[in-house]
């Protein structure tokens, strides 16, 4: 223990009382006391000061103790959380897109059977040597003739006309279904027409409408009435198909 830590305030609190208590009954150490005090003060405020030079500075820095702050446990997995929650974002927003992406890739796949199929069953009709089951009397005959061989009733109240004669009908098939065949014509041009249960299907017009495309030469006409589908398949010129078309569908 010495004056100096004393006077600097470094001793315990009873210590310190009891250096103060001495100082006050001794002339003597109270004199040195007040000589300490007097040079502490000479160093500190009279002596020239220099600021410490940068090699001082480094080598001090470089011993001193820097306490590292604990570092969370958000701050040991935010790095690795970032990019997986980049990714996560990424998909949320792709996720639709792709989605709707693949279904419209799907939709056109499924019309392009369903067309495939309208022109392959054309084709028979036109290779067939007996294409026509049924010779046409009028479709009060060719209608009834379905009966039985059918498991649904083909809805067709177009007779034909001079321009669209009716030519009669026969049973195929659609895809993985039965389906009543009708014949029409227009000059030379034959015109097949099958109507076949339209359910499990993928339609390409949701809301009934006719789609009409063209597949190896072939127009086709599809469309959906109620339970039953459509195909209407000729190398007629678009627009005349398009004519019967619209008779077949306006038609009660």
């Amino acid at each position: 223990m010495t004056l100096r830590d004393y006077q600097q305030g470094c001793l315990a609190m009873a210590a310190q009382g009891e250096v103060r208590g001495h100082l006050e009954a001794c002339p003597d150490c109270a004199h040195v006391d007040a000589v300490e005090q007097e040079l502490t003060s000479a160093l500190e405020q009279r002596l020239p000061q220099h600021p410490a030079s940068l090699a001082l500075k480094r080598r001090m820095a470089a011993q001193w103790n820097v306490s590292t702050p604990k570092r969370s446990r958000w701050s040991w997995w935010r790095p690795s959380l970032v990019p997986a929650i980049a990714c996560v974002a990424v998909v949320l927003l792709g996720a639709p897109i792709l989605y709707y992406g693949q279904a419209m890739v799907r939709d056109a796949n499924a019309t392009s059977v369903m067309v495939d199929e309208a022109v392959n069953d054309h084709l028979r009709v036109l290779s067939s040597l007996r294409p026509l089951e049924i010779e046409s009397g009028g479709l009060h005959q060719v209608k009834p003739w379905f009966e039985g061989r059918l498991d649904f009733a083909p809805v067709v109240s177009f007779e034909g006309d001079a321009d669209f004669p009716l030519k009669g009908g026969a049973v195929g098939y659609f895809l993985d279904r039965k389906a009543a065949v009708l014949v029409y014509a227009h000059g030379l041009h034959t015109i097949s027409l099958f109507v076949f249960r339209a359910g499990g299907l993928h339609w390409p017009s949701k809301d009934g409408s006719a789609f009409r495309t063209e597949e190896r030469g072939f127009n086709v006409v599809m469309w959906r009435q109620g339970s039953l589908g459509y195909a209407l398949v000729s190398d007629v010129d678009r627009r005349k198909l398009a004519s019967l078309a619209a008779q077949l569908q306006s038609t009660p």
